[in-house]
């Protein structure tokens, strides 16, 4: 090692030793200044409530808990820290979330993506279920919950279970997450609140509002409790970017006159299969209530009836300047010989290290504008009903039964497609830097619509339905102070369903590009609008306006939802119309013990679950070029053991150990019996599923140390190591359709290629075939740090700050494998960022409240193996900033103020691990909120 290297090591070293001996010191004289009651001699007596009350409420809960649990409290009746649910589970040590138009959508937990974890609401687990860009992921067919179905206000309490009990249902290799509203009885006196908020987003230029108001009040001698609350919000995002739907190399260009390099050169390096500029405009509304009725007429009976609703309405549009010509070497225009590479002159070159051809200018291209449209809405129902009944001085009963229903309804998605009449000249793009690229559109006119042609138009109306029924029954019997046992049975039938319909001549054939000769005739200047991205910090001469098509004028035009003139099916669709429906029984039982050890003590439990899943899927396969619907069963059984103990070594320092088996169902749309083919431009791809998956299966082991020196602190880390030894993944094996692993014949093929039979074929080698499959899995491992301090040591006044502070480092090694079973890449879980941190430093008193927010996770991948030649495909780490702040004027109101994503921060995708391809790069805006709460009780 050299001398400049053994010193910067040395620094930093030494840099790690004094940030640990600060955090001791602060320890150390918080706790000597606070004491362990958080009371002090000769110091002012420092009253803890909202956002400080909220963190002692957590941790309290959190120190006292079996297994390892973090807690998120609102601060007050209906006042979440965060405006958005996911966005305040990003707070706890090891959750990073996902975004959807600038808000946070799912969570990952230690690595493991939003399918491997599972959320219950009021005890009851359920899914709700909403639609985004094809970009990131489009519309959600899986067992993820997304989050920003809800409003924060609604909700009490979040909870993390990061481990699993015999007692705690299974289905999560990540966490289980309970989401818990409001009831009653827990309030003293009869209660109002009401909330109104303006926010402002600067890149979108509006205003939207968000309203909230809760009441409660008690009858017959504080044994009957009401509550009702309900909240409401509007905001209008826009989102502005580029995109190359990844990058692709063994093209064929037609010459390379000038260029410096020779044909066979260019042809080799990766270029951008669909270089673009984006812009899209999201309108959403979203809607909840919540009521509870809560009925104690003695210590020994509880009755609880919960009811939530929530409806989220979002109307997007997707308009896109695109040059797909670099995807195939077909034609993709109107007319003429120009279109794919082949056809294509190249002028002028740069070719990075990493054989990018980062730059280029063009002769003889094609260009395309899309427009599409989707109105979508997601409706969520739940009820759940609580009995808890005390049998006895030693027996308890606690039983659960309960509903819950997602529909999320698509019923419009459609895009029109123009590409230009005639070829342009000078077409140039330039990726050599980071951020927004450059890329000028040449000669061609695009923002005269005469240079245009309408050349498909795809209708997609689609939607997802899960629902749950549940039915629990645990007995408790207390065998001694140091002893109880539980038992309990639960029964839970859960029935997905999805559905698509796309123009339909009775077969699986593509309709998308033939135009009715009504429509064809229609001059594109009748439904042409000039469509220009506000707020794109493009490079100078970049072509950021060009004319496209208007698709409200269309539709009237054109007819487009009539079905005489435009048919519906489900024939070209078959592979998202399936459906799913499992019915788990199971059982467990658990000792729970608490007895002295010397001087310390040992708490715990242990117990074991049996659960068997019986499974039905049906959905269409292929008999000769026709769809035949088929239903397929499966049953299978876990037995999963589970132990959490804690040592209290003395009241304020413990050790945890935890360790389990646990299991992930199978991906709904991988238990999918059917088969799908879908062409879209150059991409032709085959996807199946297999309705006889194993379940993902894991053995999981956690130790932890926690030091709680003083009241409201904690410093604590914990190791985790899960062995997943069996995990579904998807194979991806790439040639031709006639030798597909499924048994499909060419007429399938045939079909789905439709018109565009110059590359479409089924001996063209470029069909890929994505199949679940069980493969080996591998080790995950990790650590957490977790740091809460309030400052009770510093100055009056001074002494209202406090800081949080967690990271958390996570490392795997999966086996990804083809169809032979022959490993073709190893390397970490998708979603898996291996350095997460976050931090927030506060200042709370009874007058004046204020918090500044951080979020960082690393880059994550999202496929591996990636696609047309590249290793991976990912997403770069991203760190967001956020604030709030507010001030009591009295008792009854607050004013508030709070900013989401200070910094812009763009979502940025790549494609390959060295090159880093830009794949997606998008901007929402900054975010702030005004508004007043009023409280009476």
């Amino acid at each position: 090692m050299s001398r400049s290297k053994r010193q910067f090591a040395k620094n930093k070293r030494d840099s790690i030793l004094a940030l640990a001996s600060a955090v001791t010191m602060t320890f150390a004289a918080t706790a000597n200044a606070a004491g362990q009651d958080g009371s002090s001699d000769g110091l002012e007596e420092i009253v803890v409530s909202g956002y400080r009350a909220s963190l002692d409420v957590a941790l309290d809960t959190k120190k006292k808990a079996n297994g390892v649990v973090d807690q998120i409290v609102a601060e007050d009746i209906a006042k979440f820290p965060d405006q958005n649910l996911a966005e305040s589970l990003q707070r706890v040590p090891g959750v990073s979330i996902n975004q959807d138009a600038g808000e946070g959508r799912q969570i990952t937990v230690r690595g493991l993506g939003p399918s491997y974890s599972r959320t219950r609401i009021n005890g009851m687990e359920a899914i709700a279920t909403l639609g985004t860009t094809d970009q990131d992921g489009g519309v959600n067919r899986g067992r993820s919950f997304d989050f920003n179905v809800f409003g924060s206000e609604i909700f009490q309490s979040l909870t993390v279970h990061k481990t699993s009990g015999a007692d705690l249902d299974e289905g999560s290799l990540g966490a289980t997450v309970d989401l818990n509203t409001a009831h009653p009885l827990d309030f003293k006196n009869r209660t109002f609140v009401a909330s109104a908020q303006v926010g402002y987003n600067d890149l979108a230029h509006t205003t939207s509002p968000r309203i909230a108001a809760l009441f409660t009040s008690k009858f017959l001698d504080d044994k009957l409790g009401v509550l009702i609350s309900a909240a409401y919000s509007k905001r209008k995002v826009i989102e502005v970017g580029a995109s190359t739907v990844r990058w692709q190399s063994k093209n064929a260009f037609f010459n390379s006159d000038g260029s410096g390099y020779t044909t066979a050169e260019l042809s080799t390096a990766f270029v951008p299969r669909i270089p673009r500029y984006d812009y899209y405009h999201d309108d959403q509304a979203r809607t909840g209530i919540t009521g509870s009725l809560q009925f104690k007429p003695s210590n020994a009976t509880e009755l609880d009836l919960d009811l939530l609703y929530s409806k989220y309405d979002a109307g997007r549009d997707e308009t896109f300047l695109e040059t797909p010509a670099f995807s195939s070497t077909s034609k993709t225009a109107g007319t003429g010989t120009f279109g794919g590479v082949n056809n294509m002159v190249v002028t002028a070159a740069s070719v990075d290290d990493h054989n990018s051809l980062i730059y280029g200018v063009f002769d003889n291209v094609g260009i395309r504008t899309e427009f599409r449209h989707d109105d979508m809405t997601t409706d969520f129902k739940q009820a759940t009903l609580n009995l808890k009944q005390t049998l006895g001085e030693n027996v308890s009963l606690h039983a659960m039964f309960g509903y819950a229903d997602s529909k999320f309804d698509n019923p419009v998605q459609t895009t029109l497609i123009w590409d230009s009449v005639a070829p342009t000249n000078g077409y140039s793009y330039n990726f050599s830097g980071t951020g927004i690229p450059y890329i000028n559109a040449g000669s061609l006119d695009v923002t005269n619509p005469a240079n245009w042609k309408l050349t498909q138009i795809r209708l997609r109306p689609q939607g997802v339905d899960n629902k749950f029924d549940n039915a629990t029954v645990d007995l408790n019997w207390k065998l001694s102070d140091a002893l109880s046992w539980t038992n309990g049975v639960q029964y839970k039938k859960f029935d997905f369903s999805t559905f698509e319909l796309r123009r339909s001549n009775g077969t699986t054939g593509n309709q998308e590009s033939n135009i009715p000769a009504s429509v064809a005739s229609i001059a594109t200047s009748q439904y042409a609008q000039l469509i220009s991205i506000p707020g794109l910090d493009a490079p100078t001469g970049a072509t950021i306006a060009w004319a496209g098509p208007n698709l409200s004028t269309a539709a009237g035009l054109m007819n487009l939802y009539d079905p005489s003139v435009f048919p519906m099916g489900f024939e070209p669709a078959l592979g998202n119309n399936y459906s799913v429906q499992e019915k788990d029984t199971g059982v467990y039982t658990q000792l729970n013990f608490s007895f002295p050890v010397a001087s310390m003590t040992l708490r715990g439990d242990v117990g074991v679950r049996y659960v068997q899943t019986k499974q039905s899927s049906s959905g269409y396969t292929f008999t000769s070029g026709s769809p035949l619907a088929n239903s397929v069963e499966n049953t299978y059984s876990d037995v999963l053991p589970a132990l959490n103990s804690v040592l209290e070594v003395t009241d304020d320092f413990l050790i945890r150990l935890s360790a389990a088996k646990v299991m992930a169902r199978p991906g709904l749309g991988s238990l999918n019996p059917g088969a799908s083919v879908s062409v879209s431009g150059a991409s032709f791809s085959v996807t199946a599923g297999n309705p006889y998956l194993k379940p993902n299966r894991a053995t999981s082991v956690d130790l932890g140390f926690e030091w709680y020196p003083a009241k409201g602190m904690l410093l604590g880390t914990t190791l985790f190591y899960k062995k997943i030894d069996t995990f579904v993944s998807t194979v991806r094996t790439t040639g031709p359709f006639s030798a597909n692993p499924l048994g499909l014949p060419d007429s399938v093929a045939v079909a789905a290629c439709g018109s565009n039979t110059t590359t479409c074929f089924p001996d063209s080698p470029n069909w890929q075939f994505n199949l679940p499959a069980n493969t080996p899995g591998g080790p995950l491992k990790g650590i957490e740090v977790n740091l809460q301090v309030p400052f009770a040591f510093l100055p009056s006044g001074w002494n209202n700050l406090g800081m949080l502070l967690n990271y958390t480092y996570i490392d795997s090694d999966i086996d990804y494998v083809d169809n032979t079973g022959t490993v073709v890449a190893t390397g970490p879980l998708t979603e898996l960022s291996k350095n997460a941190a976050n931090g927030t430093l506060y200042f709370d008193n009874h007058k004046f409240s204020a918090r500044v927010s951080a979020a960082y996770r690393s880059n994550y991948l999202q496929t591996i193996p990636g696609r047309n030649g590249n290793d991976v495909e990912g997403t770069k780490g991203s760190t967001t900033i956020d604030f709030s702040t507010s001030w009591t004027f009295n008792d009854h109101l607050t004013a508030t103020l709070e900013g989401q994503n200070l910094t812009d921060v763009p979502n940025s995708q790549y494609v390959d691990s060295q090159a880093e391809r830009l794949g997606y790069y998008h901007l929402f805006g900054r975010q702030f909120m005004l508004g007043l709460r009023a409280k009476f009780d």
